[in-house]
Order: structure tokens, then C-alpha cells, then sequence
């Protein structure tokens, strides 16, 4: 019981800016612009944890750690409800290769750019490359565990996503007719595997239509699927690259949470779960995640952020000129060997 009242001034705080984050992301005009709930929720833990936090971050730290990290990884299981695997069959087998080119080709490229390029210790380069490739802030939470990443360098990560995003919401709808020959379909498919959020895809999507808008969502949504994969994956080849190096992590870590996710969505894709439940559902795992956000905003600190210098973010930079350049012509080779 001692245990867990001290959860509870930290757990309160986090669950009192979730909360403020989710009312203010109702604001039609931040809906609209693709701003979600978890970016507000961690811009004003960061606001607070660099401004009232660290009075009373010793009564609150235990609590804090506890949204950062145990809410942080119940959140990413429950984020399956949102998905089923019938999903995939509305794009097809042409909508999971783009979006399996272009996951692995922006990881490889952030991880080998990051590291040789611009001399970003590895961490900091997997961390933006799993953002920007997978599905933004979320991606960037459930990858940190995976490769032990500190707090500042998944702020500096998420703020990446939320930057670049932005930007996609604007240009995206400019390249409509670039894309696909001005086809709705094909330019959901293209925004769908290439923005980095989910909300920012569905601005973009409904700039152009309710078709492209359709499109844009289901492709983003298998291309969430491809996380659970892509943890695994990314666990069992640090595990051997660890114990090829004598460290202490010799055994092959599988983050329980990436089964949970496919086992929340296999059961969501299996059970039609009434529309009230699953609103339900998908209202609570929002307030969650925000939760683990506004936790990691109080955890990081403005000087952190700002000695990572400019090379976090030119890494993203690079990252989405590719998810633009890279992205057109892997959406058109796709096409013309599959379609």
C-alpha cells in the first residue's frame, strides 16, 4: 500500500496534463491541423518540467517513471484495438510491400546516415529512424525500451515527428497530381506509408477527398501493424549484437508489449466488439498514451534537448526528403510489378 501512494502524486500529475492535452486536441482547429493529443500532452510536460516540475519532483518522480514506462507499454498493447487484419486485404498485397519497403528502407537509412553521416550516437538514430519510418511519437515510445534510449533523446525524436509531420500536412496535398496521375487512391496509399502520424495523414488525406482521406488511414494502419515485427526484429539483433560485444544483455529480449499489440489486434480482427466498447476502448488507450507523453515531457529537460545540436534534426530532415523522393518511387515501382 506504501508503494502505491507514492505512485500517486506523479501518476496524478501526468493524468492531469493527459487530460488537459485530450480536451484541448478536441479543438476543431487543432483537429484540423493534425495536431493530436499526445504531441499537446508532451509539449506541456515539457512546459511543466522545466518550470514547476522540479519543486516537486521528489515526491512525484516514482509515479512519473511508473506513466513513462509500465502505462507506456499497457498504451502500445492496447493501441491494437484501433486495427484488425482485414485492414490489410483493403490494400492488398501492393499496399503491405510499399509499406514494408518503405519502413525498412527509412530505418536502414536513418540508422546508417545518423550514425557514419552525422555522428548521432545509435540510439538517438534509431530512435528518429523508427518515428519517422513506422508511425510517429508512438513508434518513438514503444522502440525506446528496445534500445534503452534516455528521455532527452526520445524528446528530441518525437519533437522530429511532430515538426516534419507538419509539413507533410501542408506540401502533401500540393503533390496530388504528382502522385498516381491526381488518382485519390494512389495518393492515399502514398500518404498513408510515408506521413509520419496518424492524425497528420488524415489531415492530409482530406485535404484532397473522403476516398484519399479512406485510403490514407487503411494504409497507415497496416503500416502500424509492421511495429510489432519491427520490435521484435530490432530486440533479437541487439540481443546478439550485444553478446557478440561480452556485454551483460546476452539473452534475446522480445518485448512483451509487441505480442500483446498483435494479440489485442488478432482479437479485435476476430471480435466485432460493440461500437460503444471499442470507443470506449480507444478513449482510454488515448488518455494512457497521453499520460506516458506528458510523463516523458516532465522527465525532459530544455538543456538536453538543446545540446543535441542540430543534427537530430537534419537526420529527420534527410529522412523526409526521402519518405517524399523515395516514397514516390517505391509507391510507383510497387505498382507496376504488382498492380
Amino acid at each position: 500500500m506504501e508503494n502505491l501512494r507514492t505512485l500517486v502524486p506523479g501518476a496524478a500529475l501526468a493524468a492531469a496534463i493527459a487530460l488537459l492535452a485530450i480536451g484541448l486536441g478536441n479543438s476543431s482547429w487543432l483537429q484540423t491541423h493534425g495536431i493530436s493529443a499526445l504531441t499537446l500532452a508532451i509539449v506541456l510536460g515539457i512546459a511543466v518540467g522545466n518550470s514547476a516540475y522540479p519543486r516537486i519532483a521528489d515526491r512525484s518522480n516514482r509515479g512519473v517513471q511508473f506513466s513513462k514506462q509500465t502505462l507506456l507499454r499497457l498504451g502500445i498493447v492496447l493501441y491494437g484495438i484501433r486495427l484488425t487484419f482485414q485492414d490489410v486485404q483493403h490494400v492488398g498485397v501492393v499496399g503491405v510491400v510499399i509499406d514494408t519497403v518503405v519502413v525498412c528502407s527509412t530505418f536502414a537509412i536513418a540508422w546508417l546516415l545518423g550514425t557514419r553521416l552525422l555522428g548521432l550516437d545509435r540510439r538517438t538514430a534509431m530512435l528518429i529512424g523508427a518515428g519517422s519510418s513506422i508511425c510517429g511519437a508512438a513508434a518513438v515510445m514503444a522502440t525506446e525500451p528496445v534500445v534503452r534510449g534516455r528521455a532527452d533523446q526520445v524528446a528530441m525524436a518525437v519533437s522530429t515527428v511532430v515538426v516534419f509531420g507538419t509539413i507533410a500536412m501542408f506540401l502533401y496535398p500540393a503533390l496530388y497530381h504528382v502522385v498516381g496521375s491526381g488518382s485519390p487512391a494512389a495518393y492515399g496509399v502514398f500518404a498513408g506509408s510515408t506521413i509520419h502520424e496518424v492524425a497528420q495523414v488524415v489531415a492530409a488525406g482530406r485535404a484532397i477527398g473522403e476516398q484519399a482521406a479512406a485510403t490514407a488511414v487503411i494504409t497507415k494502419m497496416v503500416r502500424v501493424m509492421l511495429l510489432a515485427p519491427f520490435l521484435l526484429g530490432l530486440s533479437m539483433y541487439l540481443a546478439r549484437e550485444d553478446q557478440s560485444a561480452g556485454e551483460q544483455r546476452v539473452r534475446i529480449s522480445i518485448p512483451w508489449f509487441a505480442l500483446g499489440f498483435v494479440a489485442v489486434t488478432a482479437l479485435n480482427s476476430l471480435v466485432t466488439l460493440p461500437p460503444a466498447v471499442a470507443a470506449m476502448a480507444t478513449s482510454f488507450d488515448t488518455f494512457v498514451l497521453a499520460m506516458a507523453m506528458a510523463a516523458l515531457g516532465l522527465t525532459t529537460h530544455a538543456s538536453a534537448v538543446r545540446n543535441a545540436g542540430l543534427r537530430p534534426l537534419a537526420l529527420a530532415g534527410i529522412l523526409f526528403v526521402w519518405l517524399i523522393a523515395g516514397g514516390i518511387a517505391i509507391n510507383a515501382g510497387v505498382t507496376a510489378l504488382l498492380g
